[in-house]
């Protein structure tokens, strides 16, 4: 019988919060949540600070322009090992 009580307040707890979530999206203007993302943050990107993806992502692209392969050159007729 313990039982029945924890699981109907957590259900009820539950509930709770579920309601104020939407009640919250009903009187806020424009009824949605806030961008809580390091990209919408808007002195994050005054600092330029992204997150960890859109950082790597600009750092290969970085690193991919700064590779020279018009030097590379290709030894076909040497064998491996001599």
């Amino acid at each position: 019988m313990e039982i029945l009580k924890v699981f109907l307040l957590t259900l009820g707890i539950l509930a709770l919060s579920m309601a104020g979530l939407a009640i919250t999206m009903l009187v806020k203007k424009g009824g949605k949540f806030p961008n809580t993302h390091v990209s919408g943050n808007k002195y994050l990107k005054k600092n330029g600070v992204y997150c960890s993806q859109t950082q790597d992502k600009l750092e290969q692209k970085n690193a991919y322009k700064d590779l020279k392969f018009g030097k590379v050159k290709l030894i076909a007729s040497e064998k491996a090992g001599k």
